[in-house]
């Protein structure tokens, strides 16, 4: 039997059906937690030589990682290494290594990119990047010096860029959005009982109070791997902390041969003091170290910014490479060339670390992430040295045990050569 309608019916029925699709597509878009942004470091073609920025979506539900329609985008720079979001959630730079450049791009409400400004490092082959409310801070390999070149290096530099409010940016001439980078400050590094050493920069993290920044860097000279420190102040000025020696009275966190972190870009592994965060509370730092394959742990001492060690370093797998604080959660995670996920707790009180466990990710996972919506879920930007292909590996992150789950359809097929994640909630600023 055949059931029969009217013109009435119809019309109610052809109403609900646009009702349901209507229903189901808000549903569908509401399910979209955050927009992750993986940065690939091999060009486009041989006559096209920008890198690429693969945009995924991230479901709320399954954590399932999916490219939206018009991803990848180009990097519009060559070999694009590091990554980091404005402070409201709009903007995305992204930092290119063999061009000297930053690249801002707005973010769209559907994950999408659209360059907007184009700007040069003070310095040479910048690779690392962090973010506050207010500045965007860029390693440089080389400071700004005209005798500075791969065949008479020279130590590296800090860019410090003022981020520019909607107000400040639309009396540039001519007007610009905001976001937009403002003129940079530079400060070098040098070791003031031995200024002709060569620095090697290899990583940056800011504290999310804005306070201080901290610097890791391989003293190509000595062999010795040092921190340093920094009190950001108005208009991000920098004040070496220390006199400018490094912290920890000067003593290296570790001593050894080092792969040079600029010959090794846009894939760090082996370069000794690989990675730095810290946790939300500004109160503790985390160094890798890969020639050790260890974590370092300190206490930031409150009103100086200087550090003292927690505890004995900590077992991180070979060549530790990346590393993620949660911030909201007590939990850290670090990657290593393995291809391994290391999940540790953080001490309330001590902020010591003790290991969870180990999770497989991909090959050469050089990047990590956490959604910043829910701190669900976990990610890796993985190498694959084979230059054909990058994969991103998702993780569901148990709230409450700090143990990872791979997400279904994990790893995701990625742009050849991915070197950096970033990702912004879905709809902007939470």
């Amino acid at each position: 039997m055949r059931m029969k309608f009217n013109k009435s019916s119809q019309l109610l029925l052809a109403s609900a059906v646009s009702l349901l699709a209507a229903g189901l597509m808000a549903s569908c878009g509401s399910a979209t937690t955050d927009f992750v942004f993986v940065a690939s470091s091999k060009a486009i073609s041989a006559s096209n030589l920008n890198g690429q920025i693969d945009v995924f979506e991230i479901n709320s539900v399954s954590g399932a990682m999916r490219q939206i329609p018009t991803s990848p985008f180009p990097s519009l720079g060559l070999k694009p290494v590091a990554e980091a979001v404005s402070p409201d959630n709009t903007t995305l730079y992204v930092v290119n290594h063999d061009d000297d450049t930053i690249v801002q791009f707005l973010i769209g409400n559907d994950g999408k990119l659209y360059p907007q400004n184009t700007v040069n490092t003070p310095g040479a082959y910048p690779l690392a990047v962090a973010a506050n409310g207010s500045h965007l801070f860029v390693l440089d390999s080389y400071q700004p010096l005209s005798n500075c070149s791969t065949s008479t290096p020279c130590s590296g530099s800090i860019a410090v860029y003022p981020i520019l409010t909607a107000a400040q940016a639309s009396l540039l001439t001519p007007s610009e959005p905001a976001d937009t980078l403002g003129t940079p400050l530079t400060y070098p590094l040098t070791l003031p009982s031995s200024t002709g050493d060569l620095l090697e920069p290899t990583a940056i993290n800011v504290l999310a109070s804005g306070a201080y920044l901290y610097v890791t860097a391989y003293d190509a000279t000595s062999g010795a791997n040092y921190i340093f420190g920094f009190s950001v102040g108005s208009g991000g000025a920098l004040t070496a902390l220390n006199g400018g020696y490094p912290l920890l009275n000067s003593v290296p966190f570790a001593t050894g041969t080092c792969p040079s972190a600029y010959l090794n870009a846009p894939y760090l592994a082996g370069t000794c003091p690989a990675a730095i965060a810290s946790d939300s509370s500004s109160s503790y730092v985390y160094v890798t170290d890969a020639l050790n394959g260890t974590i370092h742990g300190y206490l930031v001492a409150s009103g100086t910014g200087l550090l003292s060690e927690l505890s004995t370093p900590i077992s991180a797998g070979g060549q530790p490479l990346a590393i993620a604080v949660d911030t909201k959660y007590p939990y850290a995670y670090v990657t290593n060339a393995a291809g391994n996920v290391q999940a540790y707790s953080i001490t309330s009180g001590s902020g010591v670390l003790t290991s969870i466990g180990t999770y497989v990710a991909g090959i050469q996972p050089v990047a990590i992430g956490i959604d910043p919506s829910t701190n669900h879920f976990l990610f890796t930007a993985n190498f694959n040295p084979d230059e054909t292909y990058g994969t991103v590996s998702d993780f569901e992150l148990s709230t409450t045990a700090g143990t990872l789950i791979n997400t279904q359809g994990s790893p995701y097929t990625a742009s050849a050569l991915p070197t950096a994640v970033a990702a912004v909630p879905h709809g902007g600023s939470q």
